[in-house]
């Protein structure tokens, strides 16, 4: 699958994002997202066959809108300047953890996890891992874990959740809001013939940490 389109349209559009230019350029960026579309079907077949629990899944339960929310913010760009599905039981608005790919030029990325969960997600989660820190310590320094994801990435507390002390023995593991993986993935390796495989590589090393978390906010 070739995306070098699909990163020269995000080249293009970081640099004139305005709806003027989006109008001009629509059969551009359909093509660019028919692309990326047919990625993410190819990546949720792949994915399904690592991981049984992911279900049936269509690739718009996955993909993000391209336009931004800007009614609150300072930025008024309209569009983002990227791509991005994030592939999880239920889909992308499930809460569920899962596997995200970004595509964004110089600045693609592969995570996995869940990002800002509810708060009894995320009271679940710190209980799992309260309650099974050797399985998740097993988990994080696994060789895989380690080589592609180095350490869980997420903003933390400053101080100890609630219901735990400040000098509970893991309580660095308890005081992340998000528990995440992140990979970042150069623009030639998106562009190489094996990167669909490479991808599939990187969720498979993904695998066991989500199935902890999903495990526990499934409990």
């Amino acid at each position: 699958m070739d995306l070098r389109q699909t990163l020269d349209f995000l080249t293009k559009l970081s640099e004139n994002n305005n709806r003027e230019w989006m109008m001009e350029n629509k059969p551009e960026y359909e093509k660019a997202r028919q692309t990326f579309k047919s990625l993410v079907e190819s990546v949720i077949s792949g994915v399904s066959k690592l991981d049984d629990t992911l279900g049936v899944l269509e690739a718009k339960q996955c993909i993000f809108r391209i336009n931004r929310d800007i009614r609150f913010s300072k930025d008024k760009r309209p569009y983002k300047e990227n791509f991005g599905a994030f592939i999880c039981p239920g889909g992308r608005k499930s809460g569920m953890a899962g596997y995200y790919v970004h595509l964004q030029p110089g600045e693609s990325f592969l995570a996995g996890g869940v990002y800002m969960p509810g708060g009894q997600q995320l009271a679940k989660i710190r209980q799992e891992i309260d309650y099974n820190t050797e399985d998740f310590l097993k988990l994080i320094q696994d060789q895989k874990f380690v080589e592609y994801f180095t350490e869980i990435k997420g903003e933390k507390l400053k101080t100890a959740p609630k219901g735990y002390p400040k000098d509970h023995p893991h309580i660095d593991l308890l005081r992340f809001k998000s528990y995440l993986m992140m990979h970042p993935i150069q623009d030639k390796t998106v562009l190489e013939n094996g990167f669909e495989q490479y991808l599939l590589q990187v969720f498979e090393a993904m695998k066991p940490f989500n199935h902890f978390l999903n495990t526990a906010i499934n409990d």
